[in-house]
């Protein structure tokens, strides 16, 4: 019984020694890697402790700053600021398809070119598309919305063009009237100047007359495609009366009455359908008069 002890002693002895050493030579990772890069990462870590509390302070910032975790992406559009994000793979991606799905491609081109702020592509594309898939009553109006916005967007462009060329000439209040300023004619000086700015600000009057007739037409598309679409009216009217088409945008207020006669906004419209009713009758009075 005794020997028998030692002997179990001696094997637990030996099972609690340390494993013989293994031979030399570098150590293989199982994944191909080097393990004795985790070894260089702990002691960076436990050595660097204040790098480590700087980058957390750095992280606290950009997540308050941008945004991340707001719900606006901050952090993506961190990224996306950095290294120009994705969109141009997009892009890329859906003029791709377009080849073999015409329809699918034109219309994820027209959502990335969206995503990037790029309207005017954007309609290009959805003008393609409905080419293809011509009874999409949304992507008319979706058409038509991208039209008012650029309409919208060189109205703005207009009236600063505008103001610009009536800041290019500072003399003009200063000439003389009557026959005295033709006879002193232009400041030469300045009229190169103004002349510019003026045409600058008369193709941006084009550009949002042509913006916004386009947008009635994609939203006249959709109504033909679903007449009883209340909103889809109310669009109509608002591109029209932004276009000054005053006859459509009654037509389509009348309509929107009819199709939602309870409408929240029925005191609105109403008031609206005044106010345009008495434009369209000055309207007529003055080009009568004109015509006499």
């Amino acid at each position: 019984m005794a020997r028998a002890a030692v002997k179990a002693k001696q094997q637990a002895r030996a099972k609690a020694q340390p494993a013989k050493a293994r031979p030399r030579g570098r150590r293989r990772h199982s994944g191909g890697g080097n393990p004795n890069q985790q070894l260089f990462f702990v002691r960076l870590r436990r050595g660097q402790k204040w790098l480590y509390a700087l980058l957390a302070v750095v992280f606290a910032v950009t997540f308050a700053g941008v945004g991340v975790g707001s719900g606006g992406g901050g952090l993506q559009q961190l990224w996306t600021g950095i290294f120009g994000g994705g969109s141009s793979g997009s892009v890329s991606k859906a003029q791709g398809e377009i080849k073999n799905d015409p329809a699918k491609g034109y219309r994820d081109l027209a959502t990335a070119y969206e995503s990037n702020g790029q309207n005017a592509l954007a309609i290009g594309a959805l003008q393609s598309y409905v080419g293809v898939k011509k009874m999409d009553a949304n992507a008319w109006a979706e058409i038509g919305g991208l039209q008012e916005t650029q309409a919208q967007k060189y109205a703005r462009q207009y009236q600063s063009a505008q103001q610009s060329a009536q800041l290019a000439d500072p003399s003009i209040p200063f000439q003389p009237a009557g026959p005295l300023a033709q006879a002193v004619g232009p400041n030469a000086a300045y009229q190169a100047t103004a002349q510019q700015a003026s045409a600058r600000a008369s193709t941006f009057f084009q550009k949002a007359t042509t913006s916004a007739q386009a947008a009635v037409t994609a939203y006249k598309h959709a109504a033909k495609l679903h007449p009883k679409d209340a909103t889809v009216q109310e669009e109509l009217a608002t591109a029209a009366e932004y276009a000054g088409n005053t006859p459509v945008a009654i037509a389509a207020l009348n309509k929107y009455l009819k199709l939602y006669p309870t409408s929240p906004l029925k005191s609105q419209v109403k008031a609206q359908l005044e106010q345009l009713r008495k434009a369209q009758a000055a309207q007529t009075q003055t080009q009568s008069g004109n015509g006499h």
